[in-house]
């Protein structure tokens, strides 16, 4: 496979199925719009591994797998895509084994004690993924591409309650749940218990602190990956907004930006 067919197929993937990340990387030249997509496809492939149907043990194998072929000869589109970006623009190897990482971690572990303990787990699955495409952006400051990558992870955390409890999850640190008065019958039942609300509203409080951190990456951007970074934020800042409008209720799933939306906050994302 050609390297410009398999930028050609991470980049359909990335149309078909991100639903925030598409939008935002629409306003970067070519060049850097197809390496995201590399990430994007490399991301989505451990996560639909984590979560998809197969066996614990095979997903395992999988994901095993998917972090040696890092080190391999390319042997698939998105393989063969993600290598070309990462020669470009020196995506560092420690983010793409960190996502690996994640992933394996959701095998292992369905429940968080502290906000420490889930700060880690974030640091993995999102802060990787801003490490990553910080190189592509061209910014040496990975400290705070990881912290908006936090930041991103805390919002979806709070938006996919229900989703992450199907599938067996409680992201909530289990001292905040016990704090507020917050059981897991609470979240079986979508209970909107006004100490649901009072826990919400902290998780939201702390999301925008790290947002807030995160956006300080944009003085070190371009133009237009200043304009990628602030889509990405204020799609997410968007649904935030939505959340809290709704009274915290997350729990029918939703709550979803429409086109028209996505498009305004690009647009003004060019304008910035």
């Amino acid at each position: 496979m050609t390297v410009d067919a398999a930028y050609a197929e991470v980049e359909r993937l990335t149309r078909r199925e991100a639903r925030n990340f598409a939008y935002g990387i629409r306003v970067l030249p070519r060049e850097k719009r197809r390496a995201i997509s590399a990430v994007y496809a490399f991301a989505r492939r451990v996560d639909d591994l984590a979560d998809g149907s197969l066996p614990p043990e095979e997903k395992r194998e999988r994901l095993e797998s998917l972090r040696e072929a890092l080190d391999a000869e390319p042997g698939d589109a998105m393989l063969v895509a993600l290598a070309d970006a990462r020669r470009r623009f020196g995506i560092p190897d420690s983010a793409l084994q960190a996502l690996v990482a994640g992933g394996l971690q959701d095998l292992e572990q369905t429940r968080y004690a502290t906000f420490d303990e889930l700060h880690g787990y974030c640091r993995k699955v999102a802060g990787a993924v801003g490490v990553a495409c910080v190189a592509v952006y061209g910014s040496a400051d990975e400290a705070r591409a990881e912290t908006l990558g936090v930041a991103l992870q805390l919002i979806n955390i709070m938006r996919d309650v229900r989703e992450d409890w199907e599938l067996g999850r409680v992201y909530l640190p289990q001292d905040e749940l016990a704090s507020y008065g917050v059981g897991e019958d609470d979240l079986a039942a979508g209970r909107l218990s006004d100490g649901w609300r009072a826990l919400m509203a902290f998780q939201a409080s702390r999301a925008r602190v790290y947002l807030e951190e995160g956006l300080e990456l944009l003085t070190s951007l371009d133009s237009r990956s200043a304009a990628c970074v602030s889509t990405f934020a204020g799609l997410y800042r968007a649904t935030l907004d939505g959340i809290e409008a709704r009274g915290f209720d997350v729990f029918d799933g939703s709550l979803r930006l429409s086109p028209l939306t996505k498009l305004r906050i690009v647009g003004a994302g060019l304008l910035r």
